[in-house]
């Protein structure tokens, strides 16, 4: 069983999002193995911090990022500057990946200041959830919910419409 990790930087403490994205990974354990990996956001005082201190504040973040990483798990970044891809495109990635030998796949969502230049690095792939901006609590649901989707559609089933 493919095993798929969404990384995620704060906490989950809007109620609404925490009951739905645990029914989303409740659903998700028939089809792979899936957890959910919380990072503490560095913390930023000041309310217009310079560049350079929220780069150190993303270096700090990118290493968390990387060092919880399953060995030879391939990262998959949700940035802006990603590509906008369909849930059809989001289950063929997750195919690709679980027939690749090296199925294990990651997906961060980064802190209110993204993602660091090191983690977009690492990424095998750049996935944007559209043009829309989404509080970060709301974006897990999001993908969580997609991730359930994507693995419905490689199972045949008639989830997705």
């Amino acid at each position: 069983m493919q095993n798929i990790d969404l990384i995620c930087l704060g906490k989950l403490n809007a109620k609404y999002c925490a009951e739905g994205v645990a029914e989303y990974a409740k659903r998700l354990s028939a089809f792979a193995n899936f957890r959910i990996i919380e990072l503490p956001e560095e913390k930023i005082e000041e309310k217009n911090a310079s560049p350079a201190l929220v780069a150190r504040a993303l270096e700090k973040e990118g290493k968390a990022i990387l060092s919880s990483l399953r060995k030879g798990e391939s990262l998959v970044a949700l940035c802006v500057e990603g590509k906008i891809v369909s849930s059809e495109d989001l289950a063929d990635l997750l195919a690709r990946k679980a027939g690749s030998g090296a199925g294990d796949v990651a997906f961060v969502i980064g802190s209110s200041h993204g993602l660091s230049d090191e983690v977009k690095r690492a990424a095998s792939a750049r996935i944007s959830l559209g043009r829309i901006t989404l509080p970060h609590q709301l974006a897990r649901l999001v993908v969580t919910e997609q991730l359930y989707r994507a693995c419905t559609i490689n199972a045949g089933m008639k989830y997705h419409k």
